[in-house]
């Protein structure tokens, strides 16, 4: 289907931006004729000249998220217009222009003395900016000298290129191959065919695509590791310049976290592993399996019951599975599915999967490609849970405070899930829709939480070991990977030798101490959705604020407004036993 077949009703106004492209051409010029802030430089010991440049930063900043927004979702509504991939180039271009104009703004902060920064914090003229102060006061310890940090910046493209060679070896180099489909033909194997197969009811297809998979990456493994050693190398270099205990504390401290709450989410997670050996028990069981191979964990227990709803049908059922969180917040649901937040349609050219996306001071805008899914209905929750996280950040919260960290991301799009899920299976009187709800519950917070964490100690463990001196080889790689496995999943599964070789395919471990967010991110909204269900209002109006707060505190004391405390473990405890629950409730149903 074409864009220009599609009802005006479904599709997003990002009219709302600039009502033409000639409008964006305004601004763009008026934008790029206002980036100039050396005029502040050598200033900032003086808080009306440090007030004056943080004012013009905003004003500025603002322009280019626009501008950037509004190309980025033109070109997102159809790729093929090339026009729109240049806008996107024009205003990225502007952003280099505006990060190397204002790059002199944090040396020259963090060089003023403690009791200077310590004043600013406590300027109600800088009240916006009194949580940057605090940051910057507690890095100021690991903060070098001008010359070792204009040193260590000019590395800056030497630490990505790690990552940069996974990536060519992992999207342009590596060789997937065919495998034969049983039916006298051949599949090409990717990343995504892979991930297909592997859900499929062929269990011979899943096993020839498993097998042709990994050789691919066990043929490259001696390379990828080389590679993976040089990132963990480059972690364990620029911890130790800075003066940091481990490269563990030199990440999470950059998150503002305390490295206990990972530390709480590994212990967490191993005591809880009997209740997953015993749903791996459970899928052997019901999937009538003599031995259960690792690529089998991924198809459903129970047949798809499809909700096959129409996109107003889907509308009005996030609403009302999302009512607890009260009549303000469905609202702004309806709000959004009526004025042209969402842009529902899949067409020709346009972006595949869905995002929310937004900028201060505008209502958020939601991409979809929506299907008479049960997938693609979690998926509208999913998307307006980013977008009303950004809707009462922005609307309660100044520019600098406005936009929440990566720790916190995924909590209201996972409560929105969540919270759909337990109204669809309180409500629903269809029997299978309840058990394949309750698989597929199950199924994320295993891939969810146990997998990400399982991720994690590796990361942990693998650091540790360069700390120590060790080298990281592809034989001591897979050896820790495959122990973790067996750990993880237990007796119930049989631990193929190339599951040891997954490692060395995981792209988020050149991003090094990131994975394990996904899981305390999924703790903290199954906590918050059992409050909320259980105490009702309060918990509603204290989720709400947590929401309401953006980025104005730590992400950790943040989420204890909505009742989530991840130092202590008994937050991650009682998540925990949501699982155990809906397991017990599972074999019950299936006998």
């Amino acid at each position: 289907m074409e864009r220009k077949d599609v009802a005006s009703k479904y599709l997003w106004k990002v009219s709302d931006i600039y009502p033409s492209d000639e409008a964006w051409e305004e601004a763009y010029r008026q934008a790029e004729n206002a980036i100039s802030f050396q005029s502040y430089a050598g200033r900032l010991g003086d808080p009306e000249a440090l007030l004056a440049l943080f004012r013009r930063q905003e004003e500025v900043g603002k322009q280019l998220e626009r501008l950037y927004l509004y190309a980025h979702m033109r070109h997102d509504e159809d790729s093929r217009q090339s026009k729109y991939t240049a806008m996107q180039s024009r205003a990225m271009a502007l952003f280099v222009r505006f990060s190397s104009e204002t790059s002199f703004v944090e040396p020259e902060l963090t060089a003023l003395d403690a009791d200077t920064l310590q004043a600013y914090a406590a300027d109600r003229r800088l009240s916006d900016y009194d949580y940057y102060f605090r940051c910057l006061i507690r890095d100021k310890k690991h903060i070098l000298s001008a010359k070792e940090e204009k040193l260590l910046a000019a590395g800056g493209e030497v630490y990505s290129q790690f990552q940069n060679i996974f990536s060519m070896i992992d999207n342009a180099d590596i060789s997937l191959g065919e495998i034969d489909d049983g039916k006298g033909g051949k599949i090409a194997l990717t990343h995504g065919v892979y991930g297909v197969l592997l859900h499929g009811e062929d269990r011979e297809l899943r096993r020839r695509a498993f097998e042709r998979y990994y050789e691919a990456y066990i043929g490259l493994t001696n390379t990828i590791a080389a590679t993976y050693f040089g990132n963990v190398k480059k972690d364990v270099f620029l911890s130790q310049a800075r003066g940091y205990g481990s490269c563990l504390e030199r990440a999470l401290e950059g998150e503002d976290v305390d490295v206990c709450v990972y530390r709480n989410l590994i212990d967490s997670v191993h005591e809880n592993l009997p209740s997953m050996h015993r749903y791996m028990a459970l899928r052997k069981k019901v999937l009538k399996l003599d031995e259960q191979h690792m690529y089998d964990i991924y198809v459903p227990l129970v047949a798809d019951a499809e909700l096959k709803l129409t996109y107003e049908q889907a509308c009005d059922l996030v609403v009302e599975g999302l009512s607890p969180l009260g009549e303000e917040y469905c609202a702004l649901l309806r709000k959004g599915f009526a004025e042209g937040w969402v842009d529902v349609c899949e067409t020709t050219g346009k972006r595949s999967g869905a995002y929310s996306t937004g900028v201060f001071g505008l209502h958020p805008f939601v991409l979809l490609n929506y299907q008479q899914t049960t997938h693609d209905v979690f998926t509208i929750a999913h998307e307006m849970g980013h977008s009303l996280h950004s809707w009462y950040s922005n609307a309660n919260q100044p520019y600098a405070k406005a936009e929440y960290r990566i720790f916190v991301a995924e909590v209201a799009s996972t409560v929105n899930e969540v919270l759909l899920l337990r109204y669809i299976l309180a409500t629903t009187k269809d029997e299978a829709t309840k058990k394949y709800l309750l698989n597929y519950f199950l199924d994320t917070v295993r891939t969810t939480l146990h997998r990400q964490t399982m991720f994690a100690e590796f990361e942990s463990s693998a650091h540790a070991m360069a700390e120590k001196g060790e080298p990281l080889t592809s034989e001591n790689l897979c050896a820790l990977y495959l122990g973790l496995n067996r750990r993880y999943y237990g007796d119930s599964i049989v631990h193929d030798p190339q599951i040891a070789y997954e490692w060395s395919r995981i792209p988020h471990f050149y991003t090094s101490f990131y994975v394990y967010k996904y899981a305390t991110g999924i703790v903290s909204a199954i906590s918050i959705v059992d409050r909320i269900l259980k105490e009702g209002e309060p918990a509603v109006r204290d989720y709400k604020a947590f929401l309401s707060s953006g980025g104005s505190d730590s992400p950790v004391e943040l989420l204890k407004i909505a009742g989530v405390d991840l130092t202590k473990k008994d937050t991650f405890a009682k998540a925990l036993q949501s699982f155990d629950d809906t397991l017990a409730r599972l074999e019950k149903m299936l006998g």
